[in-house]
């Protein structure tokens, strides 16, 4: 099984490697929260949880909060954008899944992101589905991009990762949210402190506690 983004390598390379075949941009008509919302089994499940509803419950914009150990992050998410990705994220939120994991990635060369969502803690773990991608192919990676990681087209889990300084990126990453200002430097703080003795996980650990919604 292919790891998700960032989980083997920060090279860039590789990460275009991952996601060359990633379909062409979808149509108003054929986006995922059109005809409503797929997920399907996968594995990597680590954690119980309900499949999310296919009818997208969400519309407009979203308000999220992280709560984790180095202070509060605040989301908005896209739910007219990204119906189903926030769907998702929303249904996960209430189930309590994100609740006592750890941000498991921080890179701090040639992308800048911290990585979260997977209670494994590995970069392998999941909800035990998989959902298609949500792009137009017009996607940027600025600081406070909130994106789903993958690995490859249409494997969306439950990771994600949050853009603390500009990205490059090709557009195979569902953009479905951004950080408040106060997040991003947050974020960037953590970043500050650098990569720990395993290479991977920030040097000053990241842990989410809870995920509360507006």
């Amino acid at each position: 099984m292919r790891s998700r983004l960032l989980s083997v390598a920060a090279a860039v390379g590789l990460l275009l490697t991952l996601t060359a075949c990633a379909g062409q941009p979808a149509s108003e008509e054929s986006a995922p929260g059109a005809r409503g919302c797929e997920y399907t089994e996968a594995p990597g499940g680590v954690r119980d949880v309900d499949v999310p509803p296919s009818e997208p419950a969400r519309s407009g914009d979203v308000t999220a909060t992280l709560q984790t150990s180095a202070g509060d992050i605040t989301l908005t998410l896209d739910a007219d954008r990204t119906p189903c990705t926030v769907g998702s994220f929303v249904s996960l939120a209430e189930q309590g899944y994100f609740d006592g994991t750890t941000c498991h990635r921080l890179t701090v060369e040639g992308i800048f992101v911290l990585q979260c969502g997977d209670p494994s803690a590995t970069g392998m773990g999941g909800p035990g589905y998989r959902y298609a991608d949500e792009l137009d192919g017009t996607e940027t990676y600025p600081a406070g991009t909130l994106a789903m990681a993958n690995a490859g087209p249409d494997t969306n889990g439950s990771q994600f990762f949050l853009v603390y300084e500009g990205t490059q990126l090709p557009p195979a990453y569902t953009v479905f949210g951004m950080m408040d200002a106060a997040g991003i430097d947050l974020v960037r703080a953590v970043a500050a402190a650098g990569v720990g003795p395993d290479g991977v996980a920030p040097a000053s650990p990241v842990d989410i506690t809870a995920v509360t919604l507006g």
